[in-house]
């Protein structure tokens, strides 16, 4: 889908559709709207007489053919109430409008970008909603499949201020917005088609085509290397493991150049090994290595940003299984960091991974690291599916992610990090116990994973909840959400 920026009134634009976003409250007697209902003749103050459309967010009422108008429907999209309008908000109607109005084979959608969204910040938002909202989740259908996309979508407006800015705030959105359905297209992949060696060479594909350095680390190296943690986890499977070692380097890089490194769980399968689960809605462990997809979209976007700071990207890619390979609870693992791991709990294999993965980025040369991961059922319980837990050594570096999740539209919470925590993950046999037991699970889980970052400046963001959407909205599919990727978008942007 091609974005761009046209100024022009919204009686001037010709195509298949015009999207006009309306404040709760507002009528037809004044200001913007009364313009628009003289291009329907008066039809649109007979749709918001029968109330079909009031403002309120989300709400839609489509008229065809409006006779002054030169597009062959308007579409008139609830805004919501005009003092809570936020970036959050301008992706969601977007998405809205082009959910609302999407065919197969449709041309251009123009949507109106009214005064008060007169930033050229908005319009990063409006592209990113209205690509986000293209994706379907139907890849394996053979029957009853349809396509559906814009050819264009069209910010429009008399009145934009230096239209060019507001194309390239359109071609950051559209880069953010199509990374995003890459990221869900991985998450959405079978584990019979998306094994730890697939993810990888998904990785280096678009690592050659964007300019990043990748590096997969095999399962022999890494056991030269003594990463046992993720040796363990994957020893149950025929699938190997891989480390997957992402690299993006300004081309104006210094030795003062900050590095920041992102590392993301890549359970592309997670039965829970002998610890097993139950059967029920085991199929969604398919999405496991949702952390590990956003990492590797993070390092696509920076390269398609030209951000100024180097980024590391760390996937540690398993499939978690049980066999007569498999580890088993009680077992002692020697952890790339030298560290000893009593495994109570084969399903908590997320941060055995990760404690390879954090710990190998500080080796690195990460300067701060972000970790993020579908970690606990713990984190849902504590704060449902609207928010992610977000947790960290260093309230700066938390302060930084915060901002970017608001600047980004992605709702984070913070949780406490008291070092009494620690008291839960003792152990009689070892350094420490891989889980700390129920209480606090989500807490106790970072603990466990600060434990391989030393000094090293670092934030824990667990996306589980977050990372599949339950039911499809009106802005946004059922299925893989794609998560996480804006916050750490903007926190690579703002570092």
């Amino acid at each position: 889908m091609k974005l761009e920026v046209l100024k022009k009134q919204f009686d001037q634009v010709e195509g298949d559709a015009l999207v006009v976003p309306m404040f709760e409250g507002e009528s037809c007697e004044q200001g913007l709207l009364r313009e628009v209902d003289g291009g329907c003749e008066g039809l649109l103050s007979h749709v918001l007489e029968a109330e079909d459309v009031r403002g309120k967010l989300h709400e839609r009422a489509v008229l065809f053919r409006p006779r002054k108008l030169k597009v062959q429907r308007l579409l008139v999209v609830g805004a919501g109430k005009r003092k809570d309008f936020n970036l959050e908000r301008a992706s969601q109607i977007a998405g809205t409008a082009v959910r609302s109005l999407c065919k197969p084979r449709a041309a251009s959608l123009f949507f109106y970008c009214r005064p008060e969204f007169d930033q050229a910040a908005l319009g990063q938002k409006f592209a990113e909603g209205a690509c986000l909202a293209l994706f379907d989740p139907n890849a394996y259908k053979t029957e009853d499949k349809k396509d559906k996309s814009w050819e264009r979508f069209v910010l429009t407006a008399p009145h934009l201020m230096h239209p060019e800015l507001w194309q390239q705030a359109l071609d950051r959105g559209g880069i953010v917005g199509r990374t995003g359905n890459f990221v869900r297209t991985l998450v959405n992949e079978p584990a019979n088609r998306l094994t730890p060696t697939l993810l990888a060479d998904q990785a280096k594909e678009m690592a050659e085509r964007y300019g990043l350095r990748c590096e997969v680390l095999e399962e022999h190296q890494m056991r030269e290397k003594g990463m046992n943690a993720i040796l363990a986890v994957g020893q149950g499977s025929d699938n190997p493991p891989k480390l997957i070692v992402l690299r993006y380097d300004p081309p104006d890089a210094s030795d003062s150049t900050p590095v920041l490194a992102l590392v993301g769980k890549g359970v592309t399968f997670d039965s829970g090994g002998i610890s097993i689960k139950p059967a029920h809605r085991m199929d969604e462990m398919k999405t496991d290595m949702a952390g590990g997809a956003t990492v590797i979209g993070a390092l696509l976007v920076a390269a398609q940003w030209k951000a100024t700071i180097r980024v590391l990207g760390v996937v540690p890619a398993v499939e978690n299984l049980p066999s007569g390979h498999a580890q088993r609870p009680g077992d002692v693992i020697r952890s790339f960091s030298g560290k000893t791991i009593e495994v109570i709990n084969t399903d908590a294999e997320g941060r055995l991974i990760l404690a390879d993965g954090l710990a190998y980025a500080k080796e690195l040369g990460a300067q701060s690291i972000v970790d993020i991961a579908t970690l606990t059922g713990a984190c849902v319980v504590a704060l449902g599916r609207l928010n992610a837990g977000l947790m960290g050594s260093n309230q700066q570096l938390v302060d930084r992610i915060l901002a970017a999740s608001r600047q980004a539209g992605e709702r984070m919470w913070q949780l406490p990090m008291d070092d009494e925590y620690k008291k839960q993950l003792r152990s009689e046999i070892a350094d420490l116990k891989n889980t700390g037991g129920r209480d606090a699970g989500a807490i106790t889980a970072a603990k466990f994973m600060q434990e391989f970052v030393g000094n090293v400046p670092w934030a824990h963001i667990d996306i589980a909840g977050v990372d599949w959407a339950e039911e499809s909205e009106p802005y946004l599919s059922k299925g893989p959400t794609g998560y996480g990727l804006r916050t750490l978008a903007e926190l690579i942007q703002g570092f």
